[in-house]
């Protein structure tokens, strides 16, 4: 049987910080990343591809609002803006992807699958919440929306006197069709899923599927699915080549290897951002915890030449600290 591997686009893969979000901008960067994937087809990986919604559900979020405000027409859910970002993005993935692959000449079945993510009514996080999503607006809105609609609002950190919508952001417990992703990515297709961690569900005491207020993860949706699909490798793409201790520091460190016991005392020690490469670490961590073989964090560009990217094993491989020492000097060189 061929090698799994399950790849996580950040979200810089398919939007730069710098750019207004245009259709033509998110279809160049999708073009630009999947580019990087052939060569993993190439090798003889089966793929299950997986990807962030920031910038697009908000988007949506305020179209909510506008439409509203403007027209009168009724707010959908959080669940649904989800699924429609899913949906967009899925697709537009999906059609760049087959543009790639006959480039290439290469022939393969590619799908989306709108996925639900289980997640356990009793979460915390639904008491707490803390994931900002939508518009901005002064204080004085926010709290007209808290008291008209019930939604909780937060201090906006890179906007002054700004406040953002907080949502629940739950742990992912179980992916709804998990069997049927596994099925397909075994038969070579490439199937596209997970997208931004999932459309949050839970079941009542009736056994029902009902819709949460709320958003997942990106990263550890996309871990947990790594695992319960067998795959043999995870790989998180994002905008730095490695992963650092002491990250923009003077004292900054390169950490290329790590095996599980590393991995998770550096995390529990808080030595990566808890907004930015924690959350990474700790799925791949979930993912080496239930079986997965290896996990790779990595620049989006750099991830076929392998001398970038950090590797988390469960135990290190022979020889693996030696050529990360090597690696160190050869790039202070």
């Amino acid at each position: 049987m061929k090698k799994l591997a399950v790849v996580a686009l950040g979200g810089n893969a398919l939007l730069r910080d710098n750019q207004s979000g245009t259709i033509d901008e998110q279809e160049q960067n999708t073009t630009d990343t999947l580019e990087n994937l052939i060569f993993l087809i190439r090798e003889g990986y089966d793929l299950v591809i997986t990807h962030g919604n920031g910038p697009q559900v908000g988007n949506i979020l305020m179209r909510n609002d506008s439409g509203e405000q403007t027209y009168g027409i009724p707010q959908m859910p959080l669940d649904i803006c989800v699924a429609d970002s899913q949906g967009g993005i899925g697709y537009m993935i999906e059609r760049m992807m087959r543009n790639v692959l006959l480039k290439h000449g290469i022939k393969k079945e590619i799908v989306t699958l709108v996925t639900a993510v289980v997640v356990e009514e009793t979460d915390p996080a639904f008491q707490n919440p803390t994931k900002r999503v939508g518009k901005v607006y002064d204080r004085e809105q926010a709290d007209q929306l808290a008291k008209a609609k019930g939604w909780t609002f937060k201090e906006e950190i890179k906007v002054a006197g700004g406040w953002r919508r907080a949502v629940p952001s739950p742990v992912p417990k179980q992916i709804i069709n998990e069997k049927v992703i596994e099925y397909l990515a075994h038969q070579g297709v490439i199937t596209i899923a997970v997208g931004g961690g999932g459309i949050p569900v839970y079941y009542d005491a009736d056994g029902k599927v009902r819709a949460a207020e709320a958003v997942i993860d990106k990263d550890l949706a996309s871990g947990l699915l790594a695992a319960r699909i067998g795959a043999d490798e995870f790989y998180i793409l994002t905008d730095v080549p490695f992963i650092y201790r002491n990250f923009k520091k003077p004292d900054q460190e390169i950490l290329e290897f790590l095996d599980y016991a590393d991995a998770k005392r550096y995390l529990e020690a808080g030595e990566f951002g808890e907004g930015s490469m924690a959350p990474k670490i700790n799925a791949c961590l979930k993912f080496i915890e239930h079986g997965g073989q290896k996990a790779v964090i990595t620049e989006a560009f750099k991830l076929e030449d392998k001398s970038y990217g950090s590797k988390i094993t469960k135990i290190y491989d022979p020889g693996d600290k030696e050529k990360g020492e090597r690696r160190k000097m050869k790039i202070k060189d």
